[in-house]
């Protein structure tokens, strides 16, 4: 037997299903904790926003167009969440916290997977120096995929300045992965 489409289980949880719901919950927690994370980069905060979304996205499901996908809706969500704790706390004067654990490449020899997660650490760490507007706009393109127009949409702000954040986002992740150590 196949496995209940996000839509069979959208229409399920609508009518009152909530195990179809916990299925949905199930299945994207993990993609909603890792919006969270790379925008926040506290595991704590992204625990707590990762439940915050899918509790506010249970309260909108009646408002979810059947014909999109859920994926993208749902994490938009997310990334909707966080900026609003960003700009409401004042997220810049918090600690960033960089523990997430990660899966290693078993058919790499050991020195590579060092020197992957190496660059990894870098990666994150210089991702996470950014300010937060940036971060934002990087998270949405390069991990969600939004067009410029979208995440105009999504963050409510002129399609130039998106262009202007990325550009200057990629040029302070270029610095900061090219400085010499």
């Amino acid at each position: 037997m196949n496995a209940p489409t996000d839509r069979d289980l959208i229409l399920r949880a609508r009518r009152g299903d909530t195990e179809a719901y916990g299925s949905l919950v199930a299945r994207h927690q993990t993609g909603v904790f890792n919006v969270c994370y790379r925008i926040l980069h506290n595991r704590a905060d992204a625990e707590d926003l990762a439940q915050e979304t899918f509790i506010r996205a249970f309260d909108r499901l009646h408002t979810f167009d059947l014909e999109r996908e859920f994926t993208p809706w749902i994490r938009r969500v997310a990334a909707n969440l966080c900026l609003n704790h960003i700009s409401r706390d004042g997220y810049l004067t918090r600690p960033v916290a960089l523990d997430e654990e990660r899966d290693e490449d078993k058919t790499q020899s050991p020195s590579e997977q060092v020197e992957v997660k190496e660059r990894s650490e870098q990666i994150r760490s210089a991702l996470a120096s950014l300010p937060p507007h940036y971060r934002v706009v990087v998270e949405l393109r390069h991990y969600q995929e939004l067009s410029y127009g979208e995440i105009a949409h999504e963050l409510n702000i002129p399609l130039s300045d998106v262009k202007s954040h990325l550009f200057r986002a990629r040029k302070l992740l270029a610095e900061k992965l090219h400085a010499p150590d």
